[in-house]
């Protein structure tokens, strides 16, 4: 048995979601687990999944304007918190949190594991600030971990050979065992149509938010069969925004932040997914409804590449364009729909594991050479 502490960062919900079976795995493993939640979604972050016999530490980071200052505040109040020595830190994705979990291994000489690593889209405005957290996150890791073999090139491609394993994406592990509690989905409904519209994305604030609203009210006036449920997000200045458009537009149901389990509910009952979220887009293929992307660029081409996904933009005539495209011509619908499982197969937890256990049992792991702390922006 290894009696190793293992110190997981996190501080959204998707990270929560996606570390959740890394965690159970390591203490399978019999390493000691120490959950560190930074406190950026606080309790949204602490309520999505259950935090198992674990260690559990809060920073309780006050949220800021400036992600970078955010992640800068997470790593400076991680070494003020004193600690005790782990053998390694591990963070996942790109968030403020992530990017804030490696700067504190940099700072403390520990070694960085990445969960997801290697995602790209090229463009540093679509995901911003992502698209920099996670190059950022790369350069620091002494472990990468790929959810794709695409991914994986992206880190070859950059210098990282020896420390990158392409192990699949965690998310669908905690997402297949959820989906196998949520009850047997319905049949068919006539000629009725359901439409599910997310966004939250930092960059589609303001304008690109606008069209999407006018292009939702498009479709409801249009399509008056057409049920459309808006997912709000937590952040009070989306969900106004929607109010105020929708306030005259009833067939337009507006539903309250929802958990994990609801959220993947409501995803299950739709014909047709409008999102930019890139955790739905992962999840998508595997509930089995089609999704189209609300981004210019996305870091996760996989699901589009098996035609499960469809990257639209989100200019407000091509999302009429291609709701209506859709509905009209069943064999887009049946091609959509497929049993193409592009960012994993549920195992990736234990892959994990037992190359963090094998690495730390021959003490073979060490930091990436330490560098100079990067500004607040990259």
């Amino acid at each position: 048995m290894l009696h190793r502490r293992i110190d997981i960062v996190f501080g959204t919900r998707p990270e929560a979601i996606k570390l959740a079976p890394v965690a159970a795995a390591l203490h399978a493993q019999g390493m000691a687990v120490r959950l560190v939640a930074t406190g950026q979604h606080r309790d949204l972050a602490r309520a999505a999944v259950d935090l198992g016999p674990y260690e559990t530490r809060h920073l309780d980071v006050s949220p800021m304007a400036d992600p970078f200052t955010y992640a800068h505040s997470c790593a400076s109040a991680y070494a003020a918190g004193n600690l005790p020595r782990p053998a390694m830190i591990i963070v996942q994705g790109d968030t403020a949190s992530a990017y804030g979990g490696a700067l504190a291994a940099a700072d403390l000489d520990l070694p960085l594991a990445h969960v997801e690593a290697g995602l790209r889209s090229h463009d540093r405005a679509n995901p911003w600030p992502e698209e920099d957290f996670r190059i950022a996150i790369d350069r620091l890791a002494a472990l990468h971990f790929a959810p794709t073999e695409l991914a994986a090139r992206h880190l070859r491609e950059e210098g990282c050979d020896d420390s990158v394993h392409v192990v699949g994406n965690s998310g669908v592990d905690a997402l297949k065992a959820l989906l196998a509690t949520l009850p047997p989905r319905t049949g068919p409904r006539g000629d009725e149509r359901r439409l599910l519209i997310t966004c939250h994305r930092r960059e589609h604030w303001g304008e690109p938010l606008a069209d999407l609203i006018a292009a939702t009210i498009d479709l409801a006036e249009r399509h008056p069969r057409l049920h459309i449920d808006v997912a709000l997000h937590p952040n009070p200045a989306i969900g106004q925004a929607w109010r105020r458009a929708l306030e005259r537009t009833s067939p337009v149901r507006l539903l309250a932040p929802l958990t994990h389990r609801q959220m993947l509910l409501a995803m299950r009952s739709a014909d047709l997914i409008l999102s930019d979220s890139g955790g739905m887009q992962e999840e998508a293929p595997y509930v089995g409804t089609p999704l189209f992307i609300l981004r210019r660029r996305t870091e996760r081409p996989e699901g589009i590449a098996s035609g499960q996904l469809k990257l639209i933009g989100i200019e407000r005539q091509r999302i009429v364009e291609e709701v209506e495209h859709f509905f009209a011509s069943p064999r887009v619908r049946r091609a959509m729909i497929n049993g193409a499982e592009p960012y994993g197969d549920g195992r990736t937890g234990p892959r994990i594991a037992a190359i963090i256990a094998e690495r730390l049992a021959l003490s073979s792991l060490p930091a990436r050479p330490r560098q100079e702390r990067p500004a607040a922006s990259l």
